[in-house]
C-alpha cells in the first residue's frame, strides 16, 4: 500500500464544489473516476504479472471469479458489510484491487483456510536482529505513546516514532534499515508481503484490532503472538472484519477531517486501502484545501489512483454480485 491519491484538475473541481454552501460543509464524492483514463501502474506490479506470464485482465477475471462462484464468501463479505455499516462492493473492491495489481487469487477459497493453518504451526516472531518489537517499542523514545490507549492511535505513534527517531539512523549502537516500521519489523519472510485474502499486513491488523473487537468480538490481537497475528490476516472468516474496519475508518477520518463522504465511490476507498496511511492523506488533503480556500480557489477532491479506478470501471459488475 504506497501509492499517492491523484487529485482532481482545478476546473473539475470547481464543477463538483459549485452546490457546496459552505467550505466546512461534508461533500460527497461522487461515484465514477475523476480521471479520464488509468492513471500510471507502478513498474513493480508491471514486472511480477510480466514474471507470472500474465494479464491485469486475467488476473481480475481470476478473483472476479473466485466472488462470483463462492456464494458463501459473497454471504460472509454482505454479512460484515452490514456489522460495520458498509457497501460490499468496498470489500469487493479492495479484493479485486489486491488480487489483480499485487497477486494472484488463489482459485478457492479452501487454499486460504490451509495457509492460515500452516502459518500457525509455524515459530514467528516480529523482531529484528534479535530484538523482538515488545521489547522494541519499550525504549524510552516510545514514551509518548503511552498516552493511547486504543490501537489504532498506540500502533500509529508508534510507526510515527520509527520514521521520527529510528528509521535510517543509528541509536544505541544499532543501525536501523531506511525503510517502513512494517517491513522490518512484522514480514518476517520477506520485505514487501501482505498476506490472505485481503493482503493485510500484520501491523494494519495490530492497528485495528480494537474495533474489529469492538464491532466484531474477535479477540484482540497482540504483537508479541506473532503466529496468531497472521493466522487471523490468512483466515478469510477472521481477515474480513479487518478488512470492513480499514475501510470503514478511511471513510470515517476523510469524512472527519477533510469533509469529504466518500462512502458512495469505492474507488476512492479502494485506493486507500491500497495506499494506506488514510489519517495522514486526509489531513494534507485538509490542509492544502484550507489553502485554496484562503487563496481564493476551489477544493480539490480526493481521487482513485490506478488500483482504484480499476474498480470504479469494473462497478457495475462488482454491484451485481451483491
Amino acid at each position: 500500500m504506497r501509492n499517492h491519491l491523484i487529485c482532481l484538475t482545478t476546473s473539475l473541481a470547481l464543477a463538483l464544489f459549485a452546490a457546496v454552501p459552505t467550505a466546512t460543509a461534508v461533500t460527497v464524492v461522487p461515484e465514477g473516476n475523476r480521471n479520464a483514463s488509468q492513471p500510471g501502474v507502478p513498474a513493480a506490479s508491471a514486472k511480477r504479472t510480466r514474471d507470472l506470464n500474465t494479464t491485469y485482465e486475467a488476473k481480475y477475471q481470476k478473483i472476479y471469479n473466485l466472488l462470483k462462484t463462492d456464494s458463501k464468501l459473497r454471504s460472509k463479505i454482505a454479512s460484515v458489510a452490514r456489522t460495520y455499516g458498509i457497501d460490499p462492493v468496498h470489500i469487493a473492491g479492495a479484493l479485486i484491487g489486491e488480487h489483480t495489481y499485487n497477486v494472484d487469487a488463489y482459485d478457492r477459497l479452501q487454499t486460504y483456510y490451509v495457509k492460515a493453518i500452516s502459518y500457525v504451526q509455524q515459530g514467528l516472531a516480529f523482531d529484528y536482529q534479535g530484538e523482538t518489537i515488545g521489547t522494541f517499542v519499550k525504549r524510552p523514545q516510545f514514551s509518548e505513546c503511552a498516552q493511547f490507549k486504543d490501537s489504532l492511535r498506540l500502533w500509529t505513534c508508534r510507526e510515527d516514532v520509527w520514521d521520527h527517531d529510528f528509521r535510517g539512523k543509528t541509536v544505541g549502537g544499532k543501525r536501523f534499515p531506511d525503510n517502513r516500521f512494517s517491513t522490518v519489523f512484522f514480514q518476517p519472510f520477506y520485505a514487501g508481503q501482505s498476506f490472505g485474502l485481503g493482503q493485510l499486513s500484520p501491523l494494519v491488523a495490530l492497528q485495528m484490532t480494537d474495533m474489529v473487537n469492538r464491532y466484531s468480538g474477535l479477540p484482540k490481537l497482540d504483537a508479541d503472538h506473532a503466529a496468531e497475528v497472521y493466522k487471523t490476516i490468512m483466515d478469510p472468516d477472521l481477515t474480513l472484519p479487518y478488512m470492513a474496519a480499514t475501510l470503514k475508518h478511511s471513510i470515517e477520518v476523510y469524512r472527519r477531517v477533510a469533509d469529504f463522504d466518500i462512502s458512495k465511490n469505492p474507488g476512492v476507498t479502494a485506493t486507500l486501502y491500497n495506499t494506506g496511511g488514510a489519517d495522514a492523506r486526509a489531513r494534507a488533503l485538509a490542509d492544502a484545501n484550507a489553502a485554496r480556500i484562503a487563496n481564493g480557489q476551489a477544493p480539490e477532491f480526493p481521487a482513485e489512483n490506478y488500483y482504484g479506478w480499476l474498480v470504479n470501471e469494473k462497478i457495475d459488475q462488482l454491484r451485481e454480485l451483491f
